[in-house]
């Protein structure tokens, strides 16, 4: 079984400052640094770092080349990344002392998916498949049908929320992965549960994981099941790859045949540690250091 990440692959922008900048407010910043990212490729380093066999699909950039070293360094199969002239993605970002974050996203060439280079990609696969989506690239509606027509997995992360899902046939849609923010978007609800309810009504056959931060994550199933996982408390350096870190962990772990519950546990710690160091990529931990 294979896995196909069609997502963004962005350059970070990463500017420390005391707090997050208000509007109107003009902010120094203590540091400036360059990594990479975009929830496509956070994920993807996740996932072959936890020991999935994934392949990413996207385009960049001329000067993009950096975002395809990072994923070949990870494990990451890159024959369906390819690159074009427009400007690679980018995200400009601002990390608090705190660790908290705010980020401000550049399309750029992940806005140039074409149904076209989406059927390319997707004859690679077939089957019993997975494919993981998020919402930083183009042709996402389209992609969805495709995969699903092909009898391949779908599994959703709905950010950013705008009005590209709108397009989304999201019964399609085998597992999502949502944060609290998404899951109110999405439903109208906001306590977890509520959250889990309306996902059982409105998608009565996806499976549904929603995550709360500080505050732990949920998995909702199909036949009803909830499970409850608090998270793993460490000191708070750098937030932006915690959720990419946990979905990548998340999906590598169900590959292996572990438990939803030990999947959750599993994702949890690998998240803590991503939180733990600066950047998005780089932050994320290896299987090993997990099961340590």
């Amino acid at each position: 079984m294979k896995v196909l990440n069609f997502g963004s692959l962005n350059l970070d922008y990463v500017y420390s400052v005391e707090h997050i900048a208000e509007p109107g407010e003009t902010l120094s910043s203590r540091g400036r640094e360059v990594f990479c990212g975009g929830k496509g490729l956070n994920q993807s380093i996740a996932l072959a770092k936890a020991g999935a066999e994934v392949y990413h699909a996207g385009l960049i950039g001329p000067e993009g080349g950096m975002l395809i070293e990072a994923a070949k360094d990870a494990g990451v199969d890159v024959r369906y990344t390819k690159t074009i002239s427009t400007p690679t993605g980018h995200a400009i970002i601002q990390v608090n002392s705190e660790g908290q974050n705010s980020i401000i996203l550049f399309g750029g060439a992940n806005q140039c998916v074409t149904e076209d280079f989406a059927d390319r990609v997707l004859e690679g696969f077939q089957p019993g498949d997975l494919i993981l989506l998020q919402n930083e690239i183009s042709c996402l509606d389209y992609i969805i049908d495709k995969a699903h027509s092909a009898g391949i997995t779908v599994i959703l992360n709905p950010s950013p929320f705008n009005d590209a899902l709108e397009g989304c046939d999201m019964n399609k849609v085998d597992m999502f992965f949502v944060n609290e923010i998404e899951g109110f978007q999405l439903t109208g609800e906001k306590e977890p549960e509520r959250i889990l309810d309306a996902f059982a009504s409105k998608f009565p056959k996806a499976e549904v994981i929603l995550t709360l931060g500080g505050d732990g994550a949920w998995y909702g199933g199909p036949s009803g099941e909830r499970i409850y996982q608090e998270c793993t408390k460490v000191e708070v350096v750098d937030t932006t790859a915690a959720g990419d870190t946990f979905t990548g962990y998340f999906i590598s772990s169900m590959l292996k045949g572990i438990s939803r519950k030990e999947g959750l546990a599993i994702a949890s710690k690998a998240a803590a540690v991503a939180v733990s160091r600066k950047g998005a990529a780089p932050s994320i931990p290896v299987w090993n250091e997990i099961m340590e």
